[in-house]
């Protein structure tokens, strides 16, 4: 399976420095003229609303997740209470009827196997609460060949090795298309999944957007799995209708170089569970060797919420072959190996989930995009103590992109670390940082202590609005591929030798600690490109969200919103452009026992999901050199 396996960035230097010429144009007047504009524009919907990154680099991130957010069921088909074995709460969910919730009261319960839901949607697994309904699992269940301590699964395992049906694709290929052609839509049906994939490009650097995985050429260990065999770039999209061999698909495509030169084709199975919920406990993974903590498997508009897990073995959260679903106001604690594949939540051949208001503590890599990941929203999470046990002072990056084919995601106002997209498994594109708080260190930590590390091959990301860096221990703004103080640096750029990385990037309005300022700047804007340039960002208004259209619910009133950016005043950030966001002051002001929170997110955050009252706008705010 796919390893994680951290990557001094100072390794494979290249020789020269790229610097980009395409803005030379633009003087020092017009800098310090930008730098003092005003943004102006009342708030609408995200997707009307940004005109700083080009309509060709992103997509509409609101549709991700469940529509209408998580389902509220409030009608009991089952109750247990402590003592009941896995093997009784198994039953009573294969009995639940749709609609409905199999309830486990207050108290431990301990299982020495796995709790298995298989091909029973639209079902809820609820407990009295995380401090309140515990899980100590001793023994886990075979999950479609892996193991997990909850598995969350169909009873076919439709897999990329074997597929229960393939088929051409032989039109409809550009990007936010709703319509395609295929060869065959045999055991198609509306609300089917449908895997999109094709081949691979060439070991030849096109100089644009590059799919490649080849050991020694653009990645260091090779594909690592996931998606069909030379076909990394992978789409889960849901089917809406079937007319001969159009099939309508939402969402749209997401990336742009869908091609019939690459063989574009489509796998899919005759099933797949949809709706399941696992809600309000805690699970203690601790004494069990199932791989997965929570296991979802060929899943669709499932969830987690208000979850406790504890030391998980691979992962706390797996989302594998899973789309359109939601983690989220949970916690996550520890981890056994503390070195390769010790994630918290990890994704892999994966669309369009969020993960969103979690807190993430003693892992070595908490969030993870593992390979084929594509449409994800990752917002509002805060992130902390990645441990890496191998190397005490190496810093694991907690906002990860990992494996090839990872594009088009969004990570939007979280509290972490660092922001990673390395290049062990190969390449990937168009992934978007908006409105984070990233500090760039962590104590006793002396290397990979950088705020944004993009890799060679990476290419098209987008860095928007952001908070960068730590006062005192930052001292260079950017190590683009050669040169001294990488990790002292808030930007690390093209290790590994690729002058594209920083050349097609975006960087505008970001706070970094080095300059004090908010960076203006022509030369990061890619406005010279012959593909998905960049234009020179007018006066428009950053957006509070890129995928919420409103204030959600669960914010309060604690925290202003947005919490981070260039039109923020008076935080407790540097410069005074960041605020905590809700997770991180959740955590701050819960109490511990022996480090670990004695979490229930219903003490920290107001009920709902993401909507509320309209976001406040951002019209009139001035956003200074100073």
């Amino acid at each position: 399976m796919i390893g994680h396996d951290a990557e001094p960035v100072g390794a494979s230097l290249a020789a020269a420095r790229f610097a980009p010429t395409f803005v030379s144009s633009f003087n020092m007047k017009l800098r310090i003229a930008i730098a003092l504009f005003v943004l102006v524009g009342a708030w609408s919907r995200p997707s009307e609303a940004q005109s700083v990154i080009d309509a060709s680099r992103r997509i509409d991130w609101s549709s991700a997740g469940i529509p209408g957010g998580i389902p509220s069921r409030t009608t009991n088909c089952a109750t247990l209470n402590p003592g009941a074995s896995a093997a009784q709460i198994n039953s009573a969910i294969a009995s639940c009827p749709a609609g409905q919730v199999v309830f486990l009261n207050a108290g431990t319960y301990n299982l020495n196997a796995g709790i298995d839901i298989q091909n029973r949607s639209n079902i809820t697994l609820r407990g009295a609460g995380p401090g309140q309904t515990i899980l100590v699992f001793s023994g886990s269940v075979n999950c479609s060949g892996m193991t997990g301590d909850i598995c969350v699964r169909n009873a076919e395992v439709n897999y990329s090795g074997g597929p229960t049906h393939t088929a051409s694709w032989t039109g409809g290929y550009a990007k936010d298309a709703t319509q395609i052609t295929l060869s065959n839509t045999t055991g198609l049906a509306v609300g089917s999944v449908l895997f999109l994939d094709q081949l691979n490009d060439s070991n030849t650097d096109t100089g644009s957007v590059w799919v490649c995985s080849t050991i020694n050429v653009c990645s260091i260990e090779g594909s690592g799995g996931g998606g069909r065999s030379g076909r990394d770039q992978t789409q889960l999209v849901r089917v809406t209708a079937i007319s001969g061999n159009t099939v309508s698909i939402s969402p749209g495509l997401h990336m742009p170089n869908w091609r019939a030169s690459q063989s574009p084709g489509a796998w899919w199975g005759d099933t797949t569970i949809k709706a399941v919920g696992i809600e309000d406990m805690t699970v203690d993974h601790t004494a069990s060797s199932g791989l997965g903590g929570i296991y979802f498997f060929n899943a669709y508009n499932c969830w987690v919420k208000n979850v406790k897990s504890i030391n998980a073995t691979r992962n706390h959260v797996w989302l594998f072959q899973t789309a359109a679903s939601v983690v989220r106001d949970s916690y996550f604690y520890g981890t056994k190996s503390a070195a390769t594949q010790s994630y918290g939540v990890e994704s892999i051949l994966a669309s369009d989930n969020v993960v969103e208001n979690n807190i993430l503590q003693h892992i070595t890599a908490p969030i993870i995009s593992n390979g084929a990941v594509s449409g994800g929203v990752v917002a509002y999470n805060y992130l902390f103590d990645t441990y890496y046990s191998p190397a005490p002072d190496f810093m694991l990056a907690s906002n990860v992109s990992h494996g090839v084919g990872v594009a088009m995601t969004l990570h939007e106002g979280n509290d972490g670390l660092s922001f990673l997209q390395d290049r062990v498994h190969g390449t990937q594109n168009f992934i978007t940082a908006f409105r984070n708080r990233f500090i760039g260190v962590e104590g006793g930590k002396t290397r990979s202590t950088s705020a944004i590390i993009v890799n060679a091959f990476d290419r098209f990301t987008n860095v928007v609005g952001n908070v960068l860096g730590t006062p005192g221990y930052h001292t260079q703004y950017e190590w683009n591929m050669s040169g001294s103080n990488v990790d002292r640096s808030v930007y690390v750029l093209g290790p590994g030798g690729d002058p594209l990385t920083a050349a097609t990037m975006l960087r505008w309005a970001n706070y970094d600690t080095v300059t004090n300022t908010v960076q203006l700047n022509p030369n990061e804007v890619p406005s010279g490109l012959a593909q998905y340039r960049n234009p020179f960002p007018g006066s428009g208004a950053l957006p509070p969200s890129l995928y919420l259209s409103v204030k959600p619910s669960w914010w309060g009133n604690a925290v202003p919103w947005p919490a981070v950016g260039p039109d923020v005043f008076g935080g407790d950030g540097p410069g005074g452009r960041s605020y905590r966001n809700p997770a991180h002051l959740c955590f701050d002001n819960t109490s511990k026992t022996n480090g670990i929170l004695n979490f229930n997110a219903n003490n920290c955050y107001a009920a709902g999901s993401s909507s509320g009252a309209p976001a406040a706008p951002t019209n009139l705010r001035i956003i200074s050199s100073q």
